[in-house]
């Protein structure tokens, strides 16, 4: 088999499991349980969001894999355990258990994982390093891929940007938000949540902004950072093709999987 090296940029929806989507999104008359496997089939990822919340059964991991198209990835929000303390360099037993919890089970279905910090929490160079050195690089013998979402104006400053280039990890691009937005490309991939889904709009955005974001998520897959997304200039965008995870999330959630549709047509 051939080996794909053009970049492929990926759109979806944070969960599926929203009572709203219902008779929406989902056809009237689909049952609950088949709705992971409608919603696959509509979007080539999806981001778990139980996984923030607490530890997930094997058995679960190995139902989603077996109930999506072979070629879906699943990202995952970490858990909170390990990123809402104080001490960062103190998660090492939080990220353990976490990767112990059966996350092999999603095999090449696996996705990078978004570690998620508090709006709160302030960058301190040197407890970040140690937490990013925490963070492992295979889980019997899948590569993992992290991304780290921050929240707090404090990381807008070349010593984060730097600290995330040298581990490979990914700075989640936080589009459409009232979260810094820091346009960096740290990783061999783009991790992407645009948050500005709006009631008034039937789609969630309009169309000048649908257009926009497919052209950004085709600029970004191809190694550059769209200018109008306030380049950082800590550094320089590396002209080379990546793996795009785009994300309609949060702002008005009963119109995101429409607009991630939309975008989708457009690519």
């Amino acid at each position: 088999m051939a080996t794909r090296t053009k970049p492929r940029i990926r759109v979806g929806i944070g969960g599926w499991t929203y009572a709203p989507w219902r008779g929406v999104f989902y056809p009237q008359d689909l049952t609950q349980k088949h709705e992971l496997e409608y919603a696959s089939r509509q979007f080539s990822t999806i981001e778990i969001n139980g996984t923030f919340y607490g530890l997930q059964k094997p058995e679960s991991y190995m139902k989603w894999h077996d109930e999506t198209p072979d070629d879906f990835a699943f990202t995952l929000k970490a858990p909170r355990y390990a990123t809402n303390r104080r001490v960062l360099a103190e998660a090492g037993d939080s990220i353990e258990r976490f990767f112990d919890s059966g996350l092999v089970h999603l095999k090449d279905k696996l996705g990078p994982i978004n570690w998620q910090f508090a709006t709160t929490k302030q960058f301190d160079a040197e407890d970040f390093e140690a937490f990013l050195a925490l963070l492992p690089k295979k889980l019997d013998g899948l590569k993992l891929r992290h991304a780290v979402e921050v929240r707090h104006e404090s990381f807008r400053n070349e010593a984060f940007v730097a600290l995330t280039n040298k581990y490979g990890v990914a700075i989640v691009l936080a589009g459409d938000s009232d979260y810094p937005q820091i346009a960096s490309l740290t990783a061999p991939f783009v991790y992407a949540r645009i948050m500005g889904t709006s009631e008034k709009e039937a789609q969630g955005y309009s169309k000048k902004a649908l257009d926009a974001w497919a052209d950004r998520a085709r600029q970004l897959a191809a190694g550059t950072i769209p200018e109008d997304l306030g380049p950082f200039k800590a550094t320089t965008a590396a002209k080379s093709g990546r793996d795009v995870y785009l994300y309609v999330i949060s702002g008005f959630k009963e119109r995101n999987p429409t607009a991630a549709r939309a975008i989708i047509e457009r690519l």
